[in-house]
């Protein structure tokens, strides 16, 4: 026994059908145009820092890290020039932000990655007071050809791969670096 489908009933599943892969399709194709033609694009941000979203790693900015290194965030502050007062600033502020994290300060470390050899009496100071501090060398030639990089001491947020995430100059403030590691600690699954 064949039921009988009538014009009307066709029309209303056809109807039903069409609102379905809309509902399914729809979303798909106006976020990809969206993306496509840059419309609908929220202006507004929720991290402080500069955003370095070209996938490089630390050895863009010629950074020499040894392969023992334990994959974690790190604050990572680069100084080609030397490490004056900014730079020392930022690695204090480093440690700070590194500490703030109370419970989830172990999946975050801190580092230095000079151009240049530190002051005697500097490098005694690391040593005592900073002794988790990780300490790279920085090839300068690199850095001042790398498109992220300006002149003088940087802060940056480097994530568990080694990509570049956040960078941030010495006249950042302190507690914005700590929301925006706090949320990518959070929202990470990795380190």
């Amino acid at each position: 026994m064949n039921p009988t489908i009538y014009p009307a009933q066709r029309r209303r599943g056809r109807l039903q059908l069409l609102l379905i892969l809309a509902v399914v399709v729809g979303p798909m194709l106006l976020a990809s145009a969206m993306y496509r033609f840059n419309f609908w694009v929220p202006e507004t941000r929720t991290y402080d820092g500069a955003l370095v979203a070209t996938g490089q790693g630390r050895d863009a900015l010629g950074v020499t890290v040894p392969a023992v290194a334990e994959p974690r965030w790190e604050l990572l502050v680069t100084a080609p020039e030397g490490c004056a007062e900014d730079c020392q600033q930022l690695v204090y502020l480093a440690r700070q932000i590194n500490i703030g994290l109370a419970r989830e300060a172990g999946r975050a470390s801190h580092a230095l990655a000079s151009g240049q050899a530190l002051t005697a009496d500097y490098d005694q100071r690391l040593q005592r007071e900073y002794p988790q501090l990780q300490r790279y060398s920085l090839d300068p030639a690199v850095y001042a050809h790398h498109p992220e990089a300006p002149g003088g001491a940087q802060l940056w947020i480097v994530d568990p791969h080694g990509n570049l995430v956040l960078r941030y100059d010495a006249k950042a403030n302190g507690k914005a670096i700590l929301d925006d590691l706090r949320h990518l600690l959070k929202i990470s699954q990795i380190g």
